[in-house]
């Protein structure tokens, strides 16, 4: 077989995938090293914009922790997190919101703009997108960071009709008046669910989960929503692997169909889970 003839195959192979997915809805959660690394960066975006394009209604959901760590660091203000969240005073949400709505979303638009895409800039903001509340466990003060309350779909229902990948910073709005900081991965489970989407994807610096976080060879490639506790209690499941796990959790109690936890470092990784028998990293759902 020439290697013509093997990328026809390949690309044959798709189809099955393509016509189960379309019309269907993805939500894509961006971040880690897929977000700095421009090789994986580009890939990425090829990819939302080939979803798009086979008619997959495709949802970029961004993170953008470097960009505000280096942004408080020229500003000569020092970061603090509490339980890994970022204490947010005004002042750092000031900075997070304009890194976030502003720098980081902007420049994902005008990638995919000139890879030849179609989409638009959004923020929790924007027609009351992502709603929240000053977030309380009854211990720490977060300072501006929230927990959501509520998500309205349609600006992004619209801009969907409309032909754009919708790409969304996660900055939320209060009742308060206040802007709050909303981490990314929760804000993406709430979105897919309230998308009703056929799939929460998640973009990580690890393989997906693993029942040994320091050897890669251990993935665990599927877990059911009711095992999650178990494999918490158990120590398999540790770490920032655990709130992970439980925005996937969120998701599909919101209705999402699976969840799936994926290596970001990997070219192309969201058509590997697309479009191939196998997927890659760790699904979850609710089937045992």
């Amino acid at each position: 077989m020439n290697p013509y003839e093997e990328k026809a195959l390949i690309i044959s192979e798709a189809l099955p995938y393509i016509q189960r997915f379309s019309g269907k809805t993805v939500v894509v959660k961006y971040g880690g090293n897929a977000m700095v690394n421009d090789i994986m960066k580009n890939a990425v975006i090829s990819d939302c914009i080939l979803l798009s394009l086979v008619g997959i209604n495709t949802v970029l959901v961004h993170g953008g922790g470097p960009e505000i760590t280096a942004m408080l660091g020229k500003l000569g203000k020092e970061t603090h997190f509490i339980n890994g969240l970022r204490y947010t005073d005004d002042e750092t949400m000031d900075i997070v919101q304009m890194s976030l709505a502003g720098k980081v979303n902007k420049d994902l638009v005008t990638l995919i703009a000139r890879a030849g895409g179609r989409a638009v800039g959004l923020c929790g903001l924007d027609s009351e997108l992502i709603c929240a509340k000053k977030l309380d466990d009854g211990k720490n003060d977060y300072g501006y960071v929230g927990e959501i309350t509520s998500v309205n779909t349609k600006i992004i229902e619209d801009n969907i009709r409309a032909g754009y990948i919708p790409v969304i910073a996660t900055v939320a709005g209060g009742d308060d008046g206040h802007s709050y900081n909303v981490n990314a991965d929760t804000a993406a489970a709430y979105i897919a669910g309230a998308l009703g989407a056929e799939k929460l994807i998640l973009l990580t610096d690890t393989k997906g989960v693993l029942s040994d976080k320091d050897d890669e060879s251990t993935l665990i490639p599927k877990i059911a929503t009711d095992e999650i506790d178990g494999y918490i209690t158990q120590g398999i499941i540790v770490g920032g692997m655990i709130p992970k796990l439980r925005c996937c959790e969120t998701a599909i109690r919101k209705g999402v169909h699976s969840a799936h936890i994926i290596d970001g470092r990997v070219a192309h990784s969201i058509l590997i889970e697309m479009f191939t028998p196998g997927g890659i990293g760790t699904m979850i759902d609710n089937t045992l």
